[in-house]
């Protein structure tokens, strides 16, 4: 599959944000996870046969700045209100990823304008009653990224994301992300007490998805989302891990497709 894409960055309120963009259509925004962005893979370029796909790093993330005022989840919602008014993006659909789905719920219950369709995938953001989230700043890189799959043999891009050694400039980017995960999620980890109450406001369709065998954030907080957000619908993916559209590329894509 041909890939083409462009990199540039955009100025958001002083602050120069990179983004990848490509494909045409309607456009469809991605918001990705705490590990920050892992580029154009495949399941991107897919989504871009049929839209334009914008996938922005976030403040503090690979090459963008950070505003010294970005210091929460809440803060960073309201920077992405900012980047949809600057980019002409209001009114996008989206899909956010992990913690990229939190940031998502955020924006689309404070700012209802902002999407026209959600999915949010693996999503942070809900504290879950009888499991937990894994704690991703206690354990290496290394153990993450086990916790990511299911069955690493089943994601074609697995050796290419993730096999080999980085290079210093990815392992720079790689402890820069992790700094402003740290920043954003830390306290509490990975979820807000407000978002459950204010998901309610949420009046957008919206899909959940979520790994049937997510190790990192439990099917538990899927079901809470579903529950938490009006008339939403939730797609289980069976033998899959936290990273679906990774790991079950093509099943990923059906669903976003059908659902957009």
């Amino acid at each position: 599959m041909a890939t083409a894409f462009t990199e540039e960055m955009v100025d958001v309120g002083g602050a120069k944000i990179q983004v990848l963009k490509g494909g045409s259509g309607e456009p469809l925004v991605l918001l990705h996870g705490a590990g920050g962005s892992s580029g154009w893979l495949n399941y991107v370029q897919a989504l871009s046969e049929k839209y334009t796909v914008y996938l922005p790093s976030h403040p503090g993330y690979g090459k963008s700045d950070r505003p010294e005022w970005l210091e929460t989840m809440a803060d960073l919602a309201s920077f992405y209100t900012w980047f949809l008014e600057e980019q002409g993006l209001e009114g996008t659909r989206a899909i956010g990823f992990s913690m990229g789905g939190w940031l998502a719920s955020e924006i689309a219950a404070n700012c209802r304008h902002a999407f026209s369709k959600l999915m949010l995938v693996g999503s942070a953001g809900i504290q879950p009653k009888e499991g937990e989230i894994a704690d991703i700043f206690i354990i290496s890189p290394a153990q993450v990224t086990e916790l990511l799959f299911h069955d690493p043999k089943q994601a074609p891009e697995y050796e290419s994301i993730y096999g080999g050694e980085p290079t210093p400039e990815q392992a720079d980017i790689a402890e820069r992300n992790r700094e402003m995960s740290v920043r954003l999620c830390w306290k509490p980890y990975m979820y807000d007490l407000r978002l459950p109450g204010l998901l309610a406001r949420v009046s957008i369709p919206t899909r959940i998805v979520w790994g049937g065998n997510d190790r990192l954030i439990p099917l538990e907080c899927g079901r809470m989302f579903n529950k938490a957000i009006p008339g939403s619908d939730l797609v289980v993916i069976d033998n899959c891990g936290h990273v679906p559209q990774v790991e079950k590329t093509e099943e990923f894509v059906k669903t976003a497709l059908e659902f957009f």
